[in-house]
């Protein structure tokens, strides 16, 4: 092919200075350094998207010669917080280096552009290179990819040409991102146009020399004006292009005062870009050259990520390699200092031999060791106290050797939980050999190794034995391929990303449609906390349709999250298949999708509707989130003939009860009809039939116990927790909430006996009565605990904080609860601890309480 001609973009004076201190890596272009994307067969190493389940959709930075992520550096003195011109000069930094990759961005889409002209010429000769339809296909969407790039960098140059405070370019990049529909097109035909390119490549020679030696200008001044690159590297542009103009919107962001006409706008597009990112990550086969095998054909990775592996008995963290052709599953082995990480390979499968076990052909199923949920949240507790520890030692003056120290045993807890919490099994099976076990906290994460594995199990795999120096290369080559550096915990996090949400997302199920039978469909949501996802809610099984309307809606707290699944199933009542396991989900997914949360989006008072697309399935769903001191705030009712947020003894006045008739109804419900329920309690009741209850006992409506009888359980269960959580005082009272926290943490067990339950005796008779009946119907769910799995811990670890978690504490009057460390406090683990040692005491009596004087007694 004939050098391109030059289109005549103009070339900004200062950019090379831009190039030297502040590099987006442009990918086309990088001075001396361009040889360094190039992989050991020569063809060029493609950008990619983070696919980890645990992390959010995201570019990998550019990464040093060790592998290690290299962050962007700003020029020194221009650095975030200084005053708003420096602001200003970095936005203007930003703004540059994004707009000299556009240039690069523009000239590889014209280069690929080039070769459609003479190739149409030919289509209609008697010895065509390529039909018109293979020509539509391979060049889909790129000349309007093209046009819309062009004009917008057109719109941006003159802008930065006469930058000062007044600029606005938040329009640009909204229109910009507006227009992603003509990438969702062209990612939708993607891989039909790579396989259609590899098919006439393999065909015609003169296409094949075309394909592999497509020359790119580079910029003006650069030393070399052209490149060679692929067609098949150049077709994965777009893809790339979407993320780096997403990472970009970040930094304008950070950049741009909240009062800036640019900001609304520039959030705007961001949180499409997202969108948009989260739905191509599900569909796009990233391809990363790995190591070329001896027949010479190329082994790429698909996939990795950190998983639990049980093996002899005992969870391990592994780290999981997917390649176009075997499964490799490897460790972290232990490195002398100053000496490189390397993996060993503890085993791996060629993909043509493996296949996916259940537990109706597995002989042997490993028991899984599935540790109490209490010792779990506990776990959290610690990791929350530590982060609260670590926020104020930052502040100290010689603070940063201690930080060290508590960010060290941090990640040391944060490990356990992840390794602990899985209990979802993926078994692994080679057929000429041994069987694997991998537990994952996530059905999403789950489905998704399946179908990745899945779609590479479709082309024609030869079966493959490696030599233990090819394993050896292979293993080795892991360390700089990897998509996935870090274990998701959040101690590996830098200090300046979003530390995610803490409070409670309220999130309503509309509707589903794009089915094409009728089937029983529900649908379950999982979130992002402590760097794992777990399932928090399920709607109920919409049966026999193609258009489920549930309008279901749900209360999900959430603890740093960042994203919000959406996983939709088709109900299995085949019997056979039933009670194997009981974390086996058996149902089959029809779709799943993810959004991210972003914090202003959510943040308003309002809801936020939105819509998840899964293989031609579209859900339809609303969402806003409440901050953790909002909801967990007790506001008095300005309505005092209600019962929720009334003080109790107004209530038991009123009635003339010595408990409350809520109360009172709803244990009677739930021990008549839910104390069997598995996670009783603990699994949200849909926050629409709550809300319905909470009315009727305000209204003291008459047909309640109709109400009562027809409502699904955790509804009711729901209730009851709401009622307590809304008490203007807590049940246990603000006046002896301190002496409680010092009699828990009492170490004489006969002086700690006298204290607590001296303090039993001194509440209000109201109080103390209906938190005694409380009590014993605790106990009674406890009983059942090997069906319902609910154990004292559990259930103390539900009430505690409810019971007793102050209307507003002293330490945190006046001020505004923002970030995660603040949130948790040793004061959680006490109010447990609290509640627990009366649960793990032997019955108590109201009457012989109060008639008992042998309890030591003082003032409180």
């Amino acid at each position: 092919m004939e050098p391109l001609s030059a289109h005549g973009l103009p070339r900004l004076s200062w950019i090379d200075t831009l190039y030297s201190n502040f590099n987006y890596n442009t990918d086309g272009y990088e001075g001396d350094g361009a040889e360094d994307g190039k992989s050991q067969d020569g063809s060029e190493t493609l950008p990619y998207i983070d696919e980890s389940p645990t992390m959010s959709p995201q570019l990998c930075a550019p990464q040093g010669p060790d592998g290690e992520t290299v962050s962007p550096t700003p020029p020194e003195g221009l650095l975030p917080g200084g005053d708003i011109e420096k602001g200003l000069e970095m936005k203007k930094l930003v703004l540059s280096g994004f707009l000299a990759s556009e240039e690069i961005y523009i000239n590889q889409l014209e280069a690929l552009l080039l070769p459609i002209r003479p190739l149409k010429a030919t289509a209609t000769t008697s010895q065509p290179v390529l039909t018109i339809q293979q020509i539509e296909t391979i060049f889909y969407k790129i000349q309007d990819i093209f046009e819309i790039h062009k004009e917008f960098y057109d719109a941006l140059l003159p802008n930065i040409q006469q930058w000062d405070e007044k600029v606005t370019v938040g329009h640009l990049f909204q229109k910009l991102a507006s227009q992603l529909g003509v990438y969702k097109a062209f990612v939708d035909n993607y891989k039909v146009a790579l396989e259609t390119a590899e098919k006439c490549s393999q065909a015609n020679s003169q296409f094949q020399e075309i394909s592999e030696n497509i020359k790119v200008k580079g910029p003006k001044d650069s030393k070399d004006c052209t490149t060679t690159i692929s067609m098949e590297a150049l077709l994965y542009k777009p893809i790339d292009r979407v993320t780096r103009s997403t990472l970009v919107l970040h930094d304008l962001l950070k950049h741009t005062p909240k009062d800036h006409p640019d900001f609304p706008l520039l959030q705007d597009a961001l949180r499409i870009s997202q969108n948009f990112l989260s739905s191509i990550n599900e569909e796009i086969d990233p391809r990363r050259t790995a190591v070329t095998t001896p027949k010479g054909e190329a082994r790429q990775l698909v996939k990795d990520g950190f998983l639990v592996e049980v093996s002899e008995g005992s969870r391990k963290l592994r780290h999981v390699f997917l390649f176009t052709d075997l499964l490799l599953c490897a460790k972290m082995k232990k490195a002398a200092v100053g000496r490189h990480q390397q993996y060993e390979c503890k085993w791996y499968i060629p993909l043509a031999d493996l296949t996916f076990q259940t537990l109706d052909d597995s002989d042997s199923c490993p028991s899984i060791q599935v540790v109490p949920e209490h010792e779990l949240e506990e776990m959290k507790i610690k990791i929350s106290v530590l982060k609260s520890e670590m926020q104020k030692e930052k502040k100290a003056p010689k603070g940063q050797s201690r930080v060290e120290r508590l960010r060290k045993k941090m990640n040391e807890q944060e490990s356990w939980l992840l390794t602990h919490s899985p209990t979802i099994p993926f078994r692994i099976h080679n057929k000429h050999g041994k069987s694997y076990l991998f537990l994952l906290s996530s059905d999403y994460e789950r489905s998704e190794w399946r179908e990745s594995i899945q779609k590479l199990q479709k082309k024609d795999l030869q079966a493959c034995v490696l030599s233990s120096v090819e394993l050896q290369v292979l293993t080795s080559s892991c360390f700089k391929l990897r998509t996935v550096h870090n274990i998701p915990v959040t101690s590996n996090k830098d200090d300046e990303e979003t530390p995610g949400l803490y409070g409670f997302l309220h999130v309503i199920v509309h509707s589903a449609k794009g089915f094409k039978e009728s089937a029983n469909l529900y649908c379950t949501l999982e979130v992002d906390s402590y760097g794992y996802f777990v399932s928090k809610a399920k709607t109920r099984v919409f049966r026999d349709t193609t258009e489920p309307q549930w309008n279901e809606e749900f209360e999900i707290e959430l603890e740093g999250s960042q994203h919000l699944r959406i996983l939709c199933y088709e109900k299995c009542y085949d019997k056979s298949r039933l009670n194997k396991d009981d974390n086996e989900i058996v149902d089959k997914i029809m779709g799943k999708g993810q959004v991210q949360l972003d914090p202003q989006t959510v943040q308003s008072k309002n809801w936020h509707m939105d819509v998840i697309e899964m293989n031609g399935i579209k859900v339809e769903f609303s969402m806003k989130f409440t901050s953790r001191d909002l909801s967990l705030k007790r506001t008095p009712s300005k309505k005092q003939s209600g019962v929720f947020g009334v003080k109790i003894n107004v209530v038991t006045k009123r009635e003339r009860s010595k408990v409350p008739y809520i109360v009172r109804q709803c244990i009677e419900e739930v021990e008549k009809r839910g104390i069997d329920e598995v996670g009783i309690y603990r699994i949200s009741g849909v926050a629409t039939d709550i809300q319905a209850l909470k009315a009727a006992f305000d209204t003291n409506t008459k047909d309640i116990l109709v109400m009562l009888s027809d409502m699904d359980i955790n509804a009711i269960a729901g209730t009851l927790k709401l009622y307590f959580r809304e008490l203007p005082e807590p049940l246990l009272t603000d006046r002896l909430y301190p002496a409680f926290m010092e009699g828990i943490a009492l170490s004489d067990p006969a002086a700690k006996e006298n204290c607590m339950m001296h303090l039993l005796r001194s509440l209000p008779d109201p109080n103390l009565m209906t938190f005694l009946t409380l009590l014993e119907h605790l106990k009674r769910v406890a009983e059942k605990e090997p069906i319902n799995k609910m154990s004292l811990h559990n259930l103390a670890t539900v009430f505690g904080p409810t019971l007793l978690r102050p209307s507003e504490s002293e330490n945190t009057k006046g001020q505004h609860i923002t970030s995660a460390s603040d949130i948790w406090s040793h004061d959680v683990m006490a109010q447990v601890q609290v509640l627990l040692y009366y649960l793990q005491h032997p019955p108590i009596s109201f009457a012989e309480l109060k008639r008992n004087t042998l309890y030591f007694s003082t003032d409180v």
